[in-house]
């Protein structure tokens, strides 16, 4: 999901070095990595990223989608916050909570509960796809907020982006003629949109304490949060109710998009380019349609897979050229 990419804004802005970025993580398995070991690691991520489009669709057909989306978050969270207490880690103080908070609630609340919520009204290929083009939302803010001239090739990406996702809409017109299809839409959208405002304020911001701590402290606030928003607003169930295929759902979410491929992705970004262990971000969409398909019977049609690969295609550009550009500054300090 969506916010599974923060993990990546997080690592690469505390990635300083590479010994640094070593220091933060808590189960060391820097000591004995190898290539070999980094690309299987790589590959756990890419399906179990993937794979969570899908299965977030299975669980919202279940339970109501903000209250399935805070429990993960929560349980997550608790284990991360509880493994660093234990191991003695301080909590922050003072303004250093003002950034969890407004990532938690930009990343978690709106991104990730919002494009859970999506999924229960559109594919879940469409719902990756849609997850993929935040870095588009990037070249449109910095033409509109930045003084600086943008690459000529984020431009190009830019456009080779939006042509691509007017190749997958183009079959889906009388679609939008039905509400759910477009509040799905809609809330896909502002999911990216909020994601996309939440990496630019990252990029300026300093966290001065482990990064890793800091995305358990942001899962339960924003777990403890959505729980009780999707409450108040009647979006919930009680907890005795929750069908076992909407556990199961929680349970794959928890274990294999939270923590699994969490350290499967620490894992292959010590032991492997910062561009080659990226590519899980072009392989989600992929695998989530073809999951979708073989599991819920989603279409994946040639004007879907020719309209995602144009996209794909846009977003890699842009990211790109938004690296190129970062390797001729001088490098950032902090997150």
């Amino acid at each position: 999901m969506i916010g599974e990419h923060l993990y990546t804004q997080l690592l690469r802005g505390a990635q300083r070095s590479k010994q640094k970025l070593e220091v933060f993580n808590p189960f060391f398995y820097y000591k004995q990595g190898t290539k070999g070991k980094a690309i299987l690691a790589l590959v756990a991520v890419c399906l179990f990223w993937g794979m969570t489009w899908v299965i977030s669709k299975v669980g919202v057909q279940y339970m109501p989608a903000l209250q399935l989306a805070g429990i993960r978050q929560f349980v997550a969270g608790v284990i991360y916050v509880a493994f660093f207490l234990l191991r003695g880690e301080q909590l922050p103080r003072g303004s250093q909570w003002r950034p969890i908070l407004i990532l938690s609630f930009l990343n978690f609340m709106m991104s990730n509960g919002l494009s859970t919520w999506g999924v229960k009204y559109i594919s879940a290929g469409m719902g990756a796809i849609m997850g993929a083009i935040f870095p588009l939302w990037l070249v449109i803010i910095g033409l509109f907020a930045s003084k600086e001239k943008l690459p000529r090739k984020a431009i190009v990406g830019l456009l080779i982006g939006f042509a691509g996702v007017c190749t997958i809409f183009s079959e889906h017109l009388q679609d939008f003629l039905q509400p759910d299809f477009r509040f799905g839409i809609g809330l896909s959208l502002i999911a990216t949109w909020t994601w996309a405002f939440a990496t630019l304020y990252t990029k300026q911001q300093a966290l001065s304490f482990n990064p890793y701590f800091s995305l358990g402290l942001q899962m339960v606030i924003s777990g403890s949060t959505l729980f009780g928003v999707s409450h108040l607003i009647g979006q919930s169930i009680p907890i005795a109710s929750i069908p076992l295929e909407a556990w199961s759902s929680i349970a794959f979410l928890i274990i294999f998009g939270s923590l699994i491929a969490f350290i499967c992705y620490l894992y292959a970004l010590q032991n492997l380019p910062t561009e080659q262990a990226s590519v899980y971000a072009y392989v989600n969409p992929i695998v989530a349609a073809l999951v979708g398909w073989l599991y819920l019977n989603d279409t994946i049609s040639i004007t879907l897979a020719v309209g995602a690969a144009i996209t794909l295609l846009g977003v890699y550009l842009v990211n790109q050229a938004f690296r190129m550009n970062t390797a001729e500054q001088p490098e950032a300090e902090g997150v």
